[in-house]
């Protein structure tokens, strides 16, 4: 497709986009799953005198200990796991019992103390790689950037939670979450003339995962990237670490395939590509995301539906950990599939009884607490 042709295809997007009412969504109680911010300890919602509400984004806030104020300690370690089981064409597998499940965590065995199946809005961040080094203006990877998210916030319902971050040298909260998606838009429209030429994807990451650690309930955050970073504060490895520790799902969608050398682009170095897509799977296998790598537009429908088959559709499981330390070590968690009357992996089989090779997304651990002094 030509440049002409993209950006007459782009123009029609966005005329799209603008023009289409939101989407309805089915009308069943959804259960208490979506992400939600802690609430405020408000005597009254309705006083005005009230301080303004803290952004859900903000990092969260430390209040000063009074002294000779009591402590409390907690004895048992609650670890909560998300799990999603799908086949090898990115369906969700229903209706697996609660016995087939095993949850290990460093190799011992854990006790699943509540187990439950549903569908959920998605409470998604969409963080959004925008500089002028792969997405100068009007050139075929800036085109590529705002189609491929454009096209996934269409595909979001009416009670979807979404917030908007964009990031080159900065990290820049262009729109909080809500559901409200006409924010969500109004902040894309920002993503026109990008600023500096770094990408500071690893700040980026790390950084967001650590204001959203402290929302309650099912969160994500879908990264549109190249996978290359030029110049973070943060390592590599510390910034796996940051997002082990932070434990929010990361669902990369890479960029790196669809730069175009003739249109402002990089060259598809094959080094550096492989090394940015390792990164990225790195960064999603280990939160229990997953990580997509298109090299068409067409390509991306297929991606949202497994985005929302992963994230939709979610067996939550929980357990106390059998170990009790608080010496805030990171633990690694192992979910597996089993038959428990004869220990062996579980076989899954289609309506007519032919096995169906699956996986298991779930994060691959946590990080334990601290003793409260």
């Amino acid at each position: 497709m030509g440049i002409v042709q993209k950006l007459s295809f782009f123009g029609l997007m966005l005329v799209a986009f603008v023009a289409v009412p939101a989407q309805e969504g089915p009308n069943k109680d959804v259960g208490e799953t979506v992400a939600k911010p802690r609430k405020t300890e408000s005597p009254a919602a309705n006083d005005a005198n009230l301080p303004p509400i803290p952004s859900k984004l903000s990092n969260k806030s430390k209040a000063d200990i009074p002294p000779g104020a009591p402590a409390f300690k907690v004895d048992t370690s609650v670890v909560n796991v998300d799990v999603a089981v799908l086949d090898n064409k990115g369906h969700f597998i229903p209706n697996i019992p609660r016995g087939n499940f095993r949850i290990l965590e460093d190799n011992v065995p854990q006790q699943i103390s509540t187990f439950s199946m549903g569908e959920a809005p998605m409470t998604v961040c969409m963080l959004i790689e925008f500089n002028a080094r792969f997405q100068s203006f009007y050139s075929g990877t800036w085109i590529n950037t705002l189609s491929a998210t454009y096209g996934f916030l269409q595909t979001l319902k009416p009670e979807d939670y979404v917030a908007v971050i964009a990031f080159d040298l900065r990290t820049t909260i262009l729109s909080d979450f809500s559901s409200d998606k006409r924010k969500a838009y109004e902040a894309m429209s920002m993503l026109r003339i990008p600023g500096f030429s770094e990408s500071n994807l690893f700040d980026a990451m790390a950084d967001t995962a650590d204001r959203m650690s402290g929302i309650e309930g099912r969160k994500a955050i879908v990264v549109f990237a190249t996978g290359i970073d030029t110049f973070s504060k943060l390592t590599y490895d510390k910034a796996r670490k940051a997002l082990q520790e932070a434990g929010v799902p990361i669902y990369a969608i890479g960029l790196r395939e669809m730069v175009n050398p003739y249109y402002g682009g990089l060259p598809p170095d094959g080094i550096n590509t492989m090394q940015a897509e390792n990164m990225l799977k790195t960064f999603s296998r280990e939160t229990g995301g997953m990580a997509f790598f298109p090299h068409f537009m067409g390509e991306f429908p297929t991606i949202y539906q497994a985005l929302a088959q992963s994230l939709r559709n979610q067996y939550s499981l929980a357990y106390s950990s059998t170990n009790q330390a608080k010496d805030g070590s990171y633990r690694k968690i192992k979910v597996e599939l089993v038959n428990p009357a004869t220990n062996e992996p579980l076989r899954v089989t289609d309506e007519k009884g032919k096995p169906i090779k699956y996986s298991i997304v779930a994060k691959a651990g946590y990080k334990a607490p601290r003793e409260v002094e």
